[in-house]
């Protein structure tokens, strides 16, 4: 079953998960043995998150958030450590990660690359005005893909 891990570095990685034991290999992609979070951004898609990422301390992941609130189409909660994307069926059984979303998630990763690379140089004015920012081009990334 095609899938993405993405770290908090911005790192897209492609994964062939086994379906008949997705979820316990997803648990170990995401560092989490006993708690992953599945949480649906997009209606064909599921992020598995670090159940405690968070309170652990985990680094945050700034390319999943961006692309989790674009596909909501607002600023969502921080979301911390390694996520895996797969795709949804109608039903919410897993399935494989269409191309469509497997677009999204890697522009969405690089455009977040490149703000960050950019931010060295020329710092955003605030919090608020980066986060603005990182929101208006993830969404734009993920228009030019539909």
């Amino acid at each position: 079953m095609r899938a993405l891990r993405i770290d908090p570095d911005t790192t897209v990685t492609g994964l062939a998960l086994p379906p008949a034991d997705a979820h316990s290999v997803i648990r170990e992609l995401v560092g989490s043995p006993d708690a992953v979070d599945q949480a649906t951004y997009h209606q064909r898609a599921v992020m598995h998150i670090h159940g405690t990422g968070r309170q652990d301390g985990l680094p945050q992941n700034l390319a999943a958030w961006a692309l989790a609130s674009a596909w909501r189409r607002t600023a969502l909660y921080p979301l911390a450590g390694p996520i895996v994307v797969t795709g949804r069926t109608t039903t919410g059984d897993l399935s494989a990660l269409d191309d469509y979303l497997v677009q999204h998630t890697q522009a969405v990763a690089q455009t977040v690359r490149d703000a960050l690379a950019e931010w060295r140089d020329r710092p955003p004015a605030s919090n608020e005005a980066a986060i603005r920012e990182l929101l208006a081009y993830a969404a734009r990334d993920i228009a030019s893909r539909r």
